[in-house]
């Protein structure tokens, strides 16, 4: 099967001689959804642009159904796209707005106001249809903002931060919608967005894009418990990355606070290289310091860390605990208020962390990853 996007080598340099995407290859099958997140900066939103034809490509291709379109014009490629601001036309209806792609591909009226009425039906739009923008709500405002990208058909619709200025709880219930619209109608959706937590709830695939590359492609579980880099660690959940040097490829590796275990994410680790092991928050159990060490070294096969709390804190049903390693770095424990005992983790009070092998990641350091 042809695969609905391909992209080849892309890359942008402005002329000023800045490079904002570089060597970005990734294949997208028909009907995913798939999200490009980053820091600001990273080129995500560069290469959604070239994919769109807002964008020129400096090198590389990009291919839709194995089809060539980096000369084609935006209005002629077999996409549509939804910007952060909507842009919808104040002085327009909501049919109307609906409309005018259909318009500016020279489909005719009555097939327009035919297409436009049953995108409205399916996103329940048909009691505003008069309203002008100024009379919408910001969902609403998003729901004709997708009637009007979808309604001519495209074969990959590309979001760009569509639910950025929506407040906490519509961006949340039209996150809900947005998965079930895309299912419903089988569309391949790429997604530009830097919240995490939105990629991770929406996506069948996450790009991690950093300084204009990719970092890693993985399903959201994969790429929360198993991350492939260091930057990945950081910016994907709440993870304590500790460097050492790897004992044994398998996965061990000697830390500052002694020899660990996890599960290694990169084949070409070998002995001797230096890694870092990631410790995901929600991973790390605690366990008063009074616990029998022995019996805790077995349980979590020799992962048990000395720490001290500095401070817990409860929101909702989470608890976070702050604590401190023997040297004085600062660690993060993230877990259920009703896992466990809160005996003996009041600030100051000396404490003993486990996290099971299985839960812990090695990765190559930051200079290994370089050389690989």
């Amino acid at each position: 099967m042809i695969a609905d996007l391909e992209l080849i080598g892309l890359r942008k340099t402005y002329p000023n001689g800045a490079t904002a995407v570089q060597d970005v290859a990734l294949t997208v099958e028909q009907g995913e959804f798939v999200s490009l997140v980053g820091p600001s900066g990273c080129g995500k939103t560069t290469t959604l642009r070239m994919i769109a034809g807002f964008e020129s490509i400096t090198a590389g291709d990009v291919f839709i159904r194995g089809q060539r379109i980096n000369d084609m014009p935006p209005e002629k490629r077999p996409t549509s796209t939804i910007f952060q601001n909507f842009a919808l036309f104040p002085h327009m209806s909501v049919a109307r707005n609906i409309e005018y792609g259909l318009a500016a591909r020279g489909v005719k009226p009555a097939e327009r106001a035919e297409r436009s009425r049953r995108i409205m039906e399916k996103l329940d739009l048909l009691d505003i249809a008069d309203r002008r923008e100024a009379g919408l709500s910001g969902g609403q405002r998003q729901r004709v903002a997708l009637a009007r990208g979808l309604v001519v058909e495209p074969q990959i619709l590309l979001l760009d931060e569509p639910l950025g200025a929506l407040d906490a709880n519509l961006r949340r219930s039209i996150q809900n919608e947005l998965k079930l619209l895309q299912r419903t109608l089988g569309i391949t959706f790429i997604f530009v967005t830097h919240a995490q937590s939105e990629a991770l709830v929406l996506s069948d695939r996450i790009v991690v894009m950093n300084r204009g590359r990719i970092e890693q492609v993985s399903r959201p579980v994969d790429l929360y418990t198993r991350p492939q880099t260091p930057f990945v660690a950081r910016f994907i959940g709440r993870n304590t990355l500790v460097g050492g040097k790897l004992t044994d490829a398998s996965g061990s590796i000697e830390t500052p606070y002694g020899p660990m275990r996890g599960v290694v994410a990169n084949a070409l680790l070998r002995r001797g290289d230096a890694a870092q092991i990631v410790l995901p928050s929600e991973a790390l159990e605690p366990h008063r310091d009074g616990a029998d060490h022995d019996r805790l070294v077995a349980q979590y096969d020799g992962n048990v860390l000395s720490a001290r709390v500095l401070a817990v804190e409860v929101v909702a049903h989470t608890r976070l605990i702050r604590a401190a390693l023997a040297d004085g770095r600062e660690i993060l424990l993230e877990g259920h208020t009703g896992q466990g005992s809160a005996e003996g983790l009041a600030p100051g009070n000396p404490l003993l962390i486990g996290l099971r092998p299985e839960e812990a990641t090695i990765v190559a350091a930051e200079q290994q990853q370089g050389k690989k």
